[in-house]
């Protein structure tokens, strides 16, 4: 049978004010996708992936056409539902003689299930977790005539009903699942980070563990519960993917765990791998600041690591402890300078808008963020995604906005009681303004470029600061104005 799995048609200036967009704008490999593509791919079927990002709709319509697929899988966002459900009544206008069978997954259709097939009649089913061997089912059974029952982890339609099969259990054994399917992206250069965010190119990602054991509000997981916590792959099948990237031609890794210290001990075997190995390319990685240390940041470094990411959150305790987040002030403290100490860019991500913050305690995580100096930092809106703590309690925690458009961290979906919307695009400004302008911050960026693309990415954001400087209001609001329910 064959296959078509999309991301359907968008634009950076849907998610970025065109003023800086080009500086903000990101093409990360949709890994979801490709694992999914790569278990279709090994049990024998026909496998064209379209994206978005780099077509318009009519060029996947047109693909479409010439493919005649028997099953359209599309990858929905909160923020791409409505691309989603047009993309999906698109699909069945050109009226294909042997009507495909369309399915949706991804994080909005995991988290509201069935709500898919009452947005839109012309979507059939919803897998309701992880793909792989749900849609591998989804292929075997029509391709003998059968019906979809009992598929465990999928949403579908029959003769006008809604039937509800059971959840699928977690994919436990990781390293049974093929490598996502890189070789459908077309020309991997077009996938990159924002500037100053990688060394090499191509770029690819990579995940070497699922799932997490921590309870922030603010994070969707597929295992709401946390029963199962962190899934990890082995060391030896981790190696065997990087080694595979190698062969490729990717230069550089972006590691998307959550967190790659959540085993402190295996995330020292990898970083001892590598090493060991001797494989050349250079690595960015994400992780909790209370599960790293000295020796640990030095062996990545000395792995070829150059770059990591805390997710610092916010610069009072209170409203660390109000989104769970598990950290203290003192724990990101260390964790940024004992970074910086092992040779390592530092990237500190900020949210502004939390639960019972005020503006006068977002100024003081502005004043943190310049405090621990880290290299690279950014300041976002709270989203409150479906599925998460904060979405199912919203009531407990403030205001969110009925517009699904603006769930991308750039527009203020959620409104806290104790702020109001201008107050977040206000406090995401000053902070960016603040950090970058700091004559001590210029002067050592100026003296730390040492190739075109350290002066690329240096030119961009200089773009981006002139906006921030002159004209502001750069950041998506969405909804209405005030503390009042969108």
């Amino acid at each position: 049978m064959k296959c078509a799995l999309i991301i359907p048609a968008w634009v950076p200036e849907e998610i970025f004010s065109s003023k800086v967009a080009v500086s903000q704008i990101n093409y990360w490999q949709p890994l979801g996708t490709l694992y999914v593509a790569s278990s279709i791919l090994k049990a024998g079927h026909d496998v064209r992936f379209l994206n978005g990002a780099f077509m318009t709709h009519a060029e996947i319509k047109e693909e479409l056409s010439g493919f005649r697929p028997d099953v359209v899988g599309i990858y929905s966002t909160t923020f791409g539902w409505k691309k989603a459900v047009f993309t999906a009544a698109e699909i069945r206008r050109q009226g294909f003689q042997n009507r495909p069978c369309i399915i949706v997954g991804g994080p909005y259709p995991i988290a509201v299930k069935e709500k898919c097939l009452d947005d839109s009649p012309d979507i059939d089913a919803v897998v309701t977790g992880e793909g792989e061997i749900t849609m591998v089912e989804i292929m075997d059974r029509l391709s003998r005539g059968k019906s979809l029952d009992r598929v465990e982890g999928l949403v579908f339609r029959r003769d006008g009903k809604i039937i509800k099969n059971p959840l699928r259990p977690l994919i436990t054994d990781v390293d049974a699942l093929p490598f996502p399917a890189r070789q459908l992206l077309g020309n991997a250069i077009n996938y990159l980070p924002p500037p100053a965010t990688y060394k090499k190119k191509p770029v690819a990602v990579m995940i070497t563990a699922r799932g997490c054991n921590r309870k922030c509000i603010f994070c969707f997981q597929i295992d709401k519960e946390r029963k199962h916590g962190v899934r990890f792959r082995s060391v030896g099948n981790v190696m065997e993917e990087i080694e595979l990237c190698l062969r490729q031609g990717y230069r550089e890794i972006k590691f998307l765990d959550d967190t790659l210290a959540a085993d402190y001990d295996r995330a020292m075997q990898i970083a001892g791998e590598i090493k060991r190995r001797k494989l050349n390319f250079t690595w960015f990685a994400s992780a909790c600041v209370h599960q790293v240390d000295k020796p640990l940041l030095k062996a990545f470094k000395e792995a070829g690591c150059w770059a990591i990411l805390f997710g610092a959150e916010s610069g009072v305790q209170k409203n660390l402890n109000a989104v769970r987040k598990g950290i203290t002030l003192e724990q990101t403290r260390r964790a940024v300078r004992t970074a910086k100490e092992a040779g390592l860019i530092v990237h500190t991500p900020f949210l502004v808008g939390l639960p019972g913050e005020t503006f006068e305690e977002g100024q003081k995580t502005i004043e943190f963020a310049c405090e621990i100096n880290p290299d690279i930092v950014s300041f976002h809106a709270l989203t409150p995604f479906p599925g998460t703590e904060l979405y199912d309690n919203i009531e407990k925690y403030g205001a969110m906005s009925g517009d699904l458009t603006d769930y991308t961290y750039q527009g203020a979906a959620f409104i806290p009681y104790t702020m109001t919307r201008e107050e977040i695009a206000l406090l995401r400004q000053t902070g960016l303004r603040k950090f970058y302008s700091r004559p001590g911050y210029v002067a050592k960026k100026i003296l730390a470029m040492r190739n075109m693309n350290d002066l690329k990415a240096a030119f961009k954001g200089v773009r981006s600061m002139f906006w921030l400087w002159l004209k502001g209001g750069i950041f998506r609001r969405g909804g209405r104005d005030g503390n009042k329910k969108p």
